[in-house]
């Protein structure tokens, strides 16, 4: 096969999987991000990526988001709101900071294939995504791509297309975002 029809496989399989999306559980999780006063996100190797590019928009957007690990992180409180995204909920890390936010008391988002996992029990919020984790035994959606690739790329769509619904209910636009962008460069 050619790279253009891989390109074109990997679209078909991001189109199979935003099908799948609950909008209702989305919105929930809109919803909570904007009745809370800072946000944290967290995952792990690529997922982790997802929810870096995550928080800078919605820093962009005039919300305290921040990375679970950076040096410029505060606390977490009651009044917060913990996003992770894991395709497995079983990652050990992210478990442990699942278990820590409900000990605390703030509220906990999943964003997982597997909403009975772990770390989507101890949600507050689950959003299912279609995917499939690195292990494909154990998966029920098939794809062409290795490992948690689909998980990764339909949870990165999800979180630009969580922004622009948050650009929609705040009435914002990307003129008005830019000035929040980093200009010291």
């Amino acid at each position: 096969m050619h790279i253009t029809q891989y390109l074109e496989e990997i679209i078909t399989e991001l189109k199979r999987s935003v099908s799948l999306i609950s909008d209702k559980e989305a919105e929930e999780l809109v919803n909570k991000i904007l009745s809370s006063r800072k946000i944290f996100v967290a995952g792990a190797g690529r997922s982790g990526f997802m929810a870096r590019s995550f928080a800078m928009r919605m820093m962009h957007m005039g919300i305290s988001a921040y990375v679970v690990g950076e040096t410029v992180t505060p606390s977490f409180e009651e009044d917060d709101l913990f996003i992770i995204g894991s395709g497995s909920g079983e990652t050990k890390s992210l478990v442990s900071m699942a278990e820590k936010a409900k000990q605390i008391g703030g509220t906990i988002a999943a964003v997982t294939i597997f909403p009975d996992s772990s770390i989507g029990q101890l949600a507050d919020i689950t959003i299912k995504l279609p995917g499939s984790p690195k292990d494909q035994t154990k998966g029920d959606f098939q794809t062409i791509q290795p490992m948690g690739s689909l998980f990764e790329q339909t949870l990165l769509l999800f979180y630009d297309a969580v922004i622009l619904r948050f650009m929609e209910r705040k009435e914002l636009d990307s003129n008005k975002m830019y000035g929040k962008h980093a200009n010291l460069e």
